[in-house]
Protein backbone atom coordinates (compact mmCIF):
# COMPACT_ATOMS: atom_id res chain seq x y z
CA UNK A 1 0.00 0.00 0.00
CA UNK A 2 1.83 3.72 -1.28
CA UNK A 3 1.35 6.21 1.38
CA UNK A 4 -0.92 7.83 -0.49
CA UNK A 5 -3.14 4.97 -0.28
CA UNK A 6 -2.72 4.70 3.26
CA UNK A 7 -3.63 8.61 3.75
CA UNK A 8 -6.85 9.52 1.51
CA UNK A 9 -8.31 11.19 3.98
CA UNK A 10 -5.42 13.48 4.17
CA UNK A 11 -4.76 13.65 0.52
CA UNK A 12 -8.93 14.46 0.18
CA UNK A 13 -8.40 17.53 2.61
CA UNK A 14 -5.28 18.72 1.04
CA UNK A 15 -6.28 18.74 -2.38
CA UNK A 16 -10.13 20.60 -1.65
CA UNK A 17 -8.76 23.26 0.60
CA UNK A 18 -6.80 24.27 -2.23
CA UNK A 19 -9.88 24.95 -4.34
CA UNK A 20 -11.72 27.15 -1.90
CA UNK A 21 -10.64 30.93 -2.16
CA UNK A 22 -10.25 32.87 1.15
CA UNK A 23 -13.05 35.27 -0.79
CA UNK A 24 -15.72 32.06 -0.82
CA UNK A 25 -14.80 31.84 3.59
CA UNK A 26 -15.19 35.14 4.52
CA UNK A 27 -11.90 35.94 4.33
CA UNK A 28 -9.72 38.82 3.44
CA UNK A 29 -7.49 37.73 0.89
CA UNK A 30 -4.40 39.73 1.71
CA UNK A 31 -0.93 40.43 -0.33
CA UNK A 32 1.48 37.74 0.90
CA UNK A 33 -0.49 34.48 -0.02
CA UNK A 34 1.58 31.91 -1.62
CA UNK A 35 -1.15 29.37 -2.51
CA UNK A 36 -4.66 30.02 -3.82
CA UNK A 37 -6.81 28.34 -1.45
CA UNK A 38 -6.96 27.74 2.45
CA UNK A 39 -3.96 27.63 4.74
CA UNK A 40 -4.61 24.84 7.49
CA UNK A 41 -4.66 27.02 10.63
CA UNK A 42 -7.61 28.94 8.21
CA UNK A 43 -9.39 25.18 7.67
CA UNK A 44 -9.18 24.52 11.55
CA UNK A 45 -10.32 27.87 12.57
CA UNK A 46 -13.60 27.83 10.64
CA UNK A 47 -13.88 24.25 11.53
CA UNK A 48 -13.65 24.75 15.30
CA UNK A 49 -10.68 22.87 15.91
CA UNK A 50 -6.91 22.87 16.81
CA UNK A 51 -4.29 23.79 14.16
CA UNK A 52 -2.66 20.99 15.26
CA UNK A 53 -5.38 18.39 15.45
CA UNK A 54 -6.02 19.22 11.80
CA UNK A 55 -2.41 19.10 10.92
CA UNK A 56 -2.70 15.94 12.23
CA UNK A 57 -5.88 14.36 10.16
CA UNK A 58 -4.08 15.86 6.91
CA UNK A 59 -0.64 14.08 7.86
CA UNK A 60 -2.47 11.14 8.67
CA UNK A 61 -1.84 10.68 11.93
CA UNK A 62 -5.21 10.49 13.30
CA UNK A 63 -7.62 8.75 11.22
CA UNK A 64 -11.01 8.60 13.71
CA UNK A 65 -11.98 11.77 13.69
CA UNK A 66 -15.82 12.34 14.74
CA UNK A 67 -18.93 12.51 12.56
CA UNK A 68 -19.02 16.18 14.01
CA UNK A 69 -15.44 17.21 13.57
CA UNK A 70 -16.48 15.81 9.37
CA UNK A 71 -19.32 18.09 9.02
CA UNK A 72 -17.71 20.84 10.24
CA UNK A 73 -14.86 20.52 7.77
CA UNK A 74 -17.33 19.92 4.77
CA UNK A 75 -19.32 22.94 5.65
CA UNK A 76 -15.91 25.22 5.68
CA UNK A 77 -14.31 22.56 2.62
CA UNK A 78 -17.55 23.67 0.48
CA UNK A 79 -18.30 20.14 0.09
CA UNK A 80 -22.09 19.45 -1.68
CA UNK A 81 -23.82 16.01 -0.46
CA UNK A 82 -22.02 13.65 -3.02
CA UNK A 83 -18.56 15.07 -1.60
CA UNK A 84 -19.46 14.69 2.20
CA UNK A 85 -20.69 11.46 1.27
CA UNK A 86 -17.37 10.65 0.03
CA UNK A 87 -15.14 12.53 2.76
CA UNK A 88 -17.68 10.26 5.58
CA UNK A 89 -16.45 7.17 3.27
CA UNK A 90 -12.75 7.86 3.53
CA UNK A 91 -12.85 8.45 7.25
CA UNK A 92 -14.75 5.25 7.51
CA UNK A 93 -12.67 2.89 5.30
CA UNK A 94 -9.49 0.95 6.95
CA UNK A 95 -6.93 -1.01 5.22
CA UNK A 96 -7.84 -4.35 4.71
CA UNK A 97 -7.10 -6.94 2.16
CA UNK A 98 -8.84 -6.71 -0.75
CA UNK A 99 -10.75 -9.54 -2.42
CA UNK A 100 -9.75 -10.64 -6.26
CA UNK A 101 -11.70 -9.16 -8.54
CA UNK A 102 -13.48 -11.88 -11.07
CA UNK A 103 -13.27 -11.13 -14.95
CA UNK A 104 -15.94 -8.10 -15.88
CA UNK A 105 -18.68 -10.45 -18.04
CA UNK A 106 -21.46 -9.57 -20.31
CA UNK A 107 -24.11 -12.28 -19.77
CA UNK A 108 -26.27 -14.00 -22.63
CA UNK A 109 -29.37 -11.81 -21.81
CA UNK A 110 -28.04 -8.49 -21.94
CA UNK A 111 -26.74 -9.21 -25.32
CA UNK A 112 -29.95 -10.15 -26.45
CA UNK A 113 -31.27 -7.06 -24.82
CA UNK A 114 -29.10 -5.00 -26.32
CA UNK A 115 -29.49 -6.09 -29.69
CA UNK A 116 -33.57 -5.93 -29.31
CA UNK A 117 -33.20 -2.23 -28.13
CA UNK A 118 -33.61 0.39 -30.76
CA UNK A 119 -31.48 3.35 -29.69
CA UNK A 120 -27.99 3.51 -29.37
CA UNK A 121 -26.55 1.18 -25.65
CA UNK A 122 -23.38 -0.62 -24.30
CA UNK A 123 -22.43 -2.02 -21.15
CA UNK A 124 -19.86 -0.69 -19.28
CA UNK A 125 -17.97 -1.79 -16.55
CA UNK A 126 -17.25 -0.27 -13.08
CA UNK A 127 -13.77 1.51 -15.23
CA UNK A 128 -15.90 2.63 -17.81
CA UNK A 129 -14.31 -0.50 -20.24
CA UNK A 130 -16.74 -0.90 -22.97
CA UNK A 131 -17.53 -4.70 -22.88
CA UNK A 132 -20.43 -4.83 -25.45
CA UNK A 133 -22.28 -2.76 -27.05
CA UNK A 134 -25.12 -2.87 -30.19
CA UNK A 135 -24.87 -1.47 -33.66
CA UNK A 136 -26.47 2.10 -33.21
CA UNK A 137 -24.06 2.62 -30.85
CA UNK A 138 -21.00 2.17 -33.25
CA UNK A 139 -23.26 3.98 -35.72
CA UNK A 140 -23.03 6.91 -33.16
CA UNK A 141 -19.46 6.33 -32.66
CA UNK A 142 -16.93 4.15 -33.13
CA UNK A 143 -15.07 4.75 -29.56
CA UNK A 144 -18.51 2.91 -28.07
CA UNK A 145 -16.80 -0.77 -29.26
CA UNK A 146 -16.03 -3.41 -27.13
CA UNK A 147 -12.30 -3.72 -25.43
CA UNK A 148 -12.02 0.74 -25.66
CA UNK A 149 -12.45 2.44 -22.28
CA UNK A 150 -14.57 5.79 -22.12
CA UNK A 151 -12.12 7.93 -20.22
CA UNK A 152 -9.27 6.77 -22.50
CA UNK A 153 -11.11 7.54 -25.17
CA UNK A 154 -12.10 10.88 -24.04
CA UNK A 155 -9.20 12.07 -22.74
CA UNK A 156 -6.54 10.65 -25.40
CA UNK A 157 -8.66 10.54 -28.58
CA UNK A 158 -8.62 13.32 -30.80
CA UNK A 159 -11.77 12.40 -32.86
CA UNK A 160 -13.78 12.46 -28.63
CA UNK A 161 -12.28 16.04 -28.47
CA UNK A 162 -14.35 17.25 -32.00
CA UNK A 163 -17.04 15.15 -30.90
CA UNK A 164 -18.05 16.38 -27.78
CA UNK A 165 -19.89 20.14 -28.43
CA UNK A 166 -18.39 21.09 -24.68
CA UNK A 167 -15.09 18.48 -24.38
CA UNK A 168 -14.04 20.35 -21.02
CA UNK A 169 -17.52 19.49 -18.93
CA UNK A 170 -17.47 15.97 -20.18
CA UNK A 171 -13.81 14.44 -19.48
CA UNK A 172 -14.21 16.83 -16.06
CA UNK A 173 -17.51 15.10 -15.06
CA UNK A 174 -15.83 11.89 -16.41
CA UNK A 175 -13.07 11.89 -14.26
CA UNK A 176 -14.84 12.59 -11.25
CA UNK A 177 -17.80 10.15 -11.77
CA UNK A 178 -14.13 7.64 -11.93
CA UNK A 179 -12.88 9.16 -8.75
CA UNK A 180 -16.37 8.36 -6.91
CA UNK A 181 -16.90 4.80 -9.09
CA UNK A 182 -13.34 3.54 -7.55
CA UNK A 183 -13.94 4.75 -4.55
CA UNK A 184 -11.60 2.98 -1.83
CA UNK A 185 -10.21 0.52 -4.54
CA UNK A 186 -7.39 2.68 -5.81
CA UNK A 187 -5.06 -0.11 -5.24
CA UNK A 188 -7.05 -2.65 -7.60
CA UNK A 189 -4.81 -3.80 -10.26
CA UNK A 190 -6.86 -2.61 -13.63
CA UNK A 191 -7.66 1.06 -11.60
CA UNK A 192 -3.69 1.50 -11.28
CA UNK A 193 -2.62 0.52 -14.76
CA UNK A 194 -5.46 3.08 -16.16
CA UNK A 195 -4.41 6.04 -13.30
CA UNK A 196 -0.77 5.30 -14.71
CA UNK A 197 -1.22 5.30 -18.74
CA UNK A 198 -3.57 8.73 -18.19
CA UNK A 199 -1.01 10.75 -15.81
CA UNK A 200 1.79 9.79 -18.19
CA UNK A 201 -0.23 10.31 -21.60
CA UNK A 202 -2.77 13.21 -20.64
CA UNK A 203 -1.47 16.72 -18.51
CA UNK A 204 -5.55 17.35 -18.37
CA UNK A 205 -6.03 14.20 -16.38
CA UNK A 206 -3.19 14.88 -14.29
CA UNK A 207 -4.65 18.12 -13.41
CA UNK A 208 -8.29 16.96 -12.83
CA UNK A 209 -7.33 13.50 -10.33
CA UNK A 210 -5.05 15.74 -8.25
CA UNK A 211 -8.50 17.61 -7.69
CA UNK A 212 -10.33 14.49 -6.19
CA UNK A 213 -13.40 15.59 -7.37
CA UNK A 214 -16.33 13.04 -6.93
CA UNK A 215 -19.64 12.98 -9.07
CA UNK A 216 -22.62 10.80 -9.83
CA UNK A 217 -22.55 10.29 -13.59
CA UNK A 218 -25.78 8.00 -13.63
CA UNK A 219 -27.55 9.90 -16.56
CA UNK A 220 -27.57 13.10 -17.91
CA UNK A 221 -27.35 14.52 -21.38
CA UNK A 222 -24.63 14.39 -24.19
CA UNK A 223 -24.68 17.45 -26.88
CA UNK A 224 -22.18 15.97 -29.76
CA UNK A 225 -21.53 16.42 -33.35
CA UNK A 226 -21.44 13.47 -35.72
CA UNK A 227 -19.36 13.52 -38.49
CA UNK A 228 -22.65 12.30 -40.17
CA UNK A 229 -25.92 13.69 -39.39
CA UNK A 230 -24.16 16.22 -37.76
CA UNK A 231 -25.68 18.22 -33.87
CA UNK A 232 -27.22 15.89 -31.59
CA UNK A 233 -29.10 16.45 -28.24
CA UNK A 234 -29.52 13.23 -26.36
CA UNK A 235 -30.85 12.00 -23.24
CA UNK A 236 -28.11 9.33 -21.11
CA UNK A 237 -29.36 7.06 -19.09
CA UNK A 238 -27.34 4.60 -16.87
CA UNK A 239 -28.63 1.64 -15.00
CA UNK A 240 -27.37 -1.35 -13.02
CA UNK A 241 -27.73 -4.85 -14.93
CA UNK A 242 -25.13 -7.26 -12.86
CA UNK A 243 -22.55 -7.06 -10.20
CA UNK A 244 -19.94 -3.38 -11.56
CA UNK A 245 -21.95 -3.79 -14.63
CA UNK A 246 -24.24 -1.07 -16.40
CA UNK A 247 -26.11 -0.83 -19.09
CA UNK A 248 -26.01 2.97 -20.87
CA UNK A 249 -28.61 4.12 -23.49
CA UNK A 250 -28.46 7.21 -25.89
CA UNK A 251 -31.85 8.25 -26.50
CA UNK A 252 -33.54 11.84 -28.03
CA UNK A 253 -36.52 13.97 -27.10
CA UNK A 254 -39.47 12.33 -29.08
CA UNK A 255 -40.21 14.38 -31.88
CA UNK A 256 -37.39 16.48 -32.11
CA UNK A 257 -34.72 16.74 -34.89
CA UNK A 258 -32.40 14.44 -32.98
CA UNK A 259 -34.74 11.64 -32.95
CA UNK A 260 -34.64 11.92 -36.61
CA UNK A 261 -31.09 11.73 -37.13
CA UNK A 262 -30.93 8.55 -34.84
CA UNK A 263 -33.17 6.79 -37.48
CA UNK A 264 -31.36 7.95 -40.31
CA UNK A 265 -27.56 6.43 -38.14
CA UNK A 266 -29.33 3.02 -38.45
CA UNK A 267 -29.29 3.42 -41.80
CA UNK A 268 -25.02 2.98 -41.63
CA UNK A 269 -24.53 1.39 -38.71
CA UNK A 270 -22.87 -2.39 -39.58
CA UNK A 271 -24.37 -4.96 -41.41
CA UNK A 272 -25.00 -6.95 -38.74
CA UNK A 273 -27.89 -6.80 -36.36
CA UNK A 274 -26.25 -8.66 -33.42
CA UNK A 275 -24.66 -6.74 -30.45
CA UNK A 276 -21.06 -7.25 -29.97
CA UNK A 277 -18.71 -8.34 -27.09
CA UNK A 278 -17.52 -10.55 -24.60
CA UNK A 279 -19.65 -13.10 -22.23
Amino acid sequence: MSDDDANRLGQYLLARRGLVTPEQAGIPPGSHRRVPGLRREEVALLAGISADYYLRLERGRDRNPSPQVLDALARVLLLDDVERDYLMGLAASRPRARPRRRPERVPARLHHLLASVGVPAFVEGRTFDVLASNPLALALSPRLRPGENRLRSLLLDPEEREFHRDWETAVAGFVAAFRHEVGEDTGDARVVELVGELSLASARFRELWARHDVRRLAGGSAHVDHPIVGELRLHRDKLPVGEGLLLVLYYAEQGSESEEKLRLLSAVRPASGAATGRS
